[in-house]
Formats: C-alpha cells, structure tokens, sequence
C-alpha cells in the first residue's frame, strides 16, 4: 500500500441541493433526513492554498456530485468527482486520494460513506465570486449560482457557527439563484433550494 503523505486544502467550498429549506443534515450531524427524504447534490471546490506531499495544488478547481438515499450517517452514497483540466497525473492522483478520503484526514468520512464512485473525469472548471454571489460552471455538466440568504444586520450573511459539521465549523445558509446538473443520465434543476458557503481548512492524515 502507498504511503499516505501530508497533505492540505484551504479555500472554499459551496454546495447546492434538492432540500426545499435549509439543509437540515447539516444542523442534526446527519440524524434528520433531507427535507425530501434523500439527498442529490453537486458541489465547488476553490483551492487557494494546497499541498500532498511534494504535490502542489494551489490554484486547482474542482467538482463533485453526491446522492445519499436518506441519513447521511447510514452511508450508501453515491459520487462523483470532476477534476481540473489543469492538474497533471499527479495533481490529479493526490485530489482523487483526497476525495475519496483514501488520504485520511478531514475527508476520510467519504471513505467510509461512499459506497459506489462514479470516477474521476478532468474538465474546464469556472469557479468565480462576485461580492457575495458565487458561480460555479463545468460546461454543459453544471450551471450554478448561489447567494448567500439575508440577515438581520446589514452587510452581514446568516451564519451557523461552531458547528461539528465536518465540512467546516461555519456555514454561510444560501439559496440557488441557478442550479442545473446533467451527468452521469441525471437531470437536476435545483433553483431556489438549498445552498451553502463554507470556508474550508482539510488536512491529513
């Protein structure tokens, strides 16, 4: 078996899905079903700041689809990662690693939760902040963007804060402006639910 190196990612993650309010996956830790009762959702990654062993990652996009047929915790998951045209073999292998949680660390739940992997495909990957808007696009895969839902106080987001969530320990509750997938036969328009921000900080092993 191949060592596993240390590795890091931080940046920021945001997430669309098919809950009709606020994913409450995210407040229960996974004991409270989605709101229709499974889960189908795609995902960003901006890396701004990352490394597996001698493998720089700075910079590199990437994409991800999951659907969990009900409890987050009881695992059966199905997903799918997109990778950045730009990475080479090795920027490639390492995220791969990561995102399958084989790397250990802050990903290793997906190891354990994720029972069939639909692969690992390069290609152009936009993900793009305007003020507090984010789009995330892969043509003719994925066209989204989310904006964060508002607060009370001006210029401030609605933010769930402190959480044991293993995404991040704060969340930015957003909701799709635009949210099309089509891959892998599946068809989602997800307009209006469900979004999240997180400012991510994954490490292993």
């Amino acid at each position: 078996m191949a060592a596993i190196e240390p590795w890091h990612m931080k940046g920021e993650l945001m997430l669309s899905c098919n809950c009709t309010v606020f994913c409450p996956c995210v407040i229960s830790l996974g004991k409270h079903p989605p709101t229709e009762g499974y889960c189908k959702t795609w995902g960003g990654v901006r890396i701004d700041d990352g490394q597996y062993g001698d493998v720089a990652l700075t910079g590199l996009n990437l994409g991800l689809i999951l659907e969990i047929p009900g409890l987050m915790s009881r695992g059966d998951w199905t997903a799918g990662l997109f990778v950045d045209e730009n990475a080479d073999v090795y920027q490639t292998k390492a995220l791969t690693k990561i995102m399958s949680g084989r790397a250990r660390g802050s990903t290793h739940l997906l190891s354990i939760l994720v029972s069939r992997f639909l692969g690992v495909h390069q290609e152009r990957i936009v993900y793009d902040t305007d003020g507090d808007t984010r789009r995330f696009v892969i043509p003719k895969i994925i066209d989204g963007e989310i904006k964060p839902v508002r607060s009370s106080a001006p210029g401030k987001h609605t933010v769930i804060e402190n959480s044991r969530y293993w995404v991040a320990p704060e969340i930015v509750v957003a909701q799709a402006v635009r949210s099309r997938f089509r891959a892998f036969g599946r068809n989602w328009d997800f307009e209006g639910r469900s979004a999240e921000i997180c400012a991510i900080d994954w490490k292993g092993p």
